[in-house]
């Protein structure tokens, strides 16, 4: 299984959908408040090329993007094979379709 991280804030209702479905599939998750840090923000921003948007859902170093990419992975099934896939790769380079 491919470590998951997730950077979110308190009062996000993308974010809280997103904790949702991961801890529906029992996917264990790192789980990164941005709220109150603007290290941890910077940190976010980095990561995901300049998307200062909560939340960023990273699965490995593949950054999948927000809640509505990651919900499209799973319409699509295929969020289990990304979540699965030990060399950490992309899907065909396309994640929404």
């Amino acid at each position: 299984m491919q470590p998951v991280t997730i950077y979110t804030s308190p009062m996000c209702p993308y974010c809280w959908r997103a904790l949702g479905l991961l801890k529906k599939k029992s996917v264990s998750f790192k789980e990164i408040n941005v709220g109150m840090s603007a290290k941890r923000r910077a940190e976010m921003i980095q990561r995901s090329g300049g998307i200062t948007s909560v939340p960023q859902i990273f699965i490995g170093d593949h950054h999948v993007g927000g809640c509505d990419e990651m919900m499209a992975l799973e319409r699509g099934g295929r969020l289990d094979d990304l979540l699965d896939d030990s060399s950490g790769g992309s899907l065909d380079g396309s994640l929404a379709g």
